[in-house]
């Protein structure tokens, strides 16, 4: 199981990006995938996760509204779109996934066991 994200930068604070997690060895049709960061000096938290088997999604209630998790199973890839950034959104951003777990609630609310090396986001004010 690998997951390999990328898309983070230094952007203007309400600008977008739009984060990839391409994954491999395993297919987007049934565990979740979530997004999750870490910003410093504060815990790892949960930002989106998607159930690949019937794309039900889960957002923390800070991230409804500006974050949206989509994917691309043709690509194998997870998005993340993050709109109208703020300084407080700077943090590594991380997918990860549990293969033996589909529900994206769950994941957004465990330790998933596989983690990609995470992309940096840098919102400047």
């Amino acid at each position: 199981v690998q997951l390999q994200a990328s898309g983070g930068g230094l952007v203007q604070a309400g600008g977008s990006l739009r984060l990839s997690c391409v994954a491999s060895g395993f297919t987007l049709d049934r565990p979740a995938i979530g997004w999750f960061r870490e910003a410093p000096g504060k815990e790892r938290e949960a930002v989106s996760c998607l159930s690949t088997n019937n794309d039900i999604t889960y957002y923390p209630d800070f991230a409804k509204g500006r974050f949206t998790i989509s994917s691309d199973k043709t690509k194998n890839t997870v998005y993340l779109q993050i709109d109208n950034l703020t300084p407080e959104d700077t943090a590594v951003y991380y997918c990860a996934t549990d293969l033996g777990h589909s529900s994206s609630y769950y994941l957004c609310h465990s330790r998933p066991p596989n983690w990609g090396q995470g992309t940096q986001v840098t919102v400047s004010s």
